[in-house]
């Protein structure tokens, strides 16, 4: 490890592995058990309990919390979970990001799981046993409580509030305030408290590629699901017909075939 890069306030356990290329700023702490990859840079002030593996190119501002024993009461320092974040990730200032518990330990290896490319603004939350693929904003206090999965190129407006074990699909969007109290789907904007489905994500599809032809039988899907009256079982019959032409609707029954708890 490079101390050009270390600046002399920080303190560092010694088992710790860092890249020679990472950087870590003042006052920063980085415990025992953690592992940062190539071109990390660790801002001043954070604080950094492991087991934990951060990837490369990742930029963690201060007064950040990463890996520290969850607030559910059965968590205790003693049990083997870990904290595990991937590659080019933003993560902001006061985030708290909390490592897994033993309570979905044959499913997720007692892990909370962060993906690659999130920008993860000030002040949100992240809470155990969380799983987060990549390409996600979460803006401004956005808080997950405990076994949240949030999929890929999700929107998660400011203050946002997602109950334990809920999830949401690739692509969706939750706007300013919403409380998610039921799994969304792919592609679907919601809003709300409690959260109600909405419309689709139209703009944020547009601007990742979608064609017309895709967000017609996108929106055709959203209006089956929410809009016809129909139960739940006869929704998914007609949804299985229209998956024929279009994967994105196949992405959405197989959203709702997995869902505990489904927004309606």
């Amino acid at each position: 490890m490079s101390t050009v890069l270390i600046h002399p306030t920080a303190i560092i356990d010694p088992s710790a592995k860092l890249h020679a290329s990472v950087e870590v700023g003042p006052y920063t702490i980085i415990g025992a058990g953690v592992e940062i990859g190539e071109g990390t840079w660790i801002g001043p002030h954070v604080v950094l309990t492991g087991p934990m593996i951060i990837g490369k190119n990742n930029k963690i501002y201060q007064f950040a919390s990463i890996g520290e024993l969850s607030q559910d009461l059965t968590a205790t320092r003693d049990q083997p979970t870990s904290t595990v974040i991937g590659d080019n990730n933003v993560i902001r200032e006061y985030v708290t990001i909390q490592r897994g518990t033993m309570k979905e330990a044959e499913l997720k290896n007692g892990e909370t799981r962060i993906g690659n490319q999130n920008l993860i603004m000030a002040y949100c939350h992240v809470a155990h046993d969380c799983w987060i693929g990549d390409g996600n904003i979460f803006a401004n206090n956005t808080s997950l409580a405990g076994h949240v999965h949030i999929g890929n190129t999700v929107v998660m407006g400011g203050f946002t509030l997602i109950y334990q074990f809920m999830k949401i699909g690739d692509h969706a969007f939750t706007a300013y305030s919403s409380a998610i109290t039921g799994d969304v789907p792919p592609f679907v904007t919601v809003s709300g408290s409690p959260a109600e489905p909405r419309i689709i994500n139209k703009e944020g599809l547009k601007r990742r590629g979608f064609t017309s032809d895709d967000m017609g039988k996108i929106e055709d899907a959203f209006k089956l699901i929410y809009r016809s009256g129909k139960v739940l079982a006869d929704v998914k019959i007609e949804l299985a017909e229209m998956a024929k032409d279009s994967v994105h609707v196949q992405q959405m029954l197989d959203f709702i075939n997995t869902s505990r708890r489904l927004a309606r």
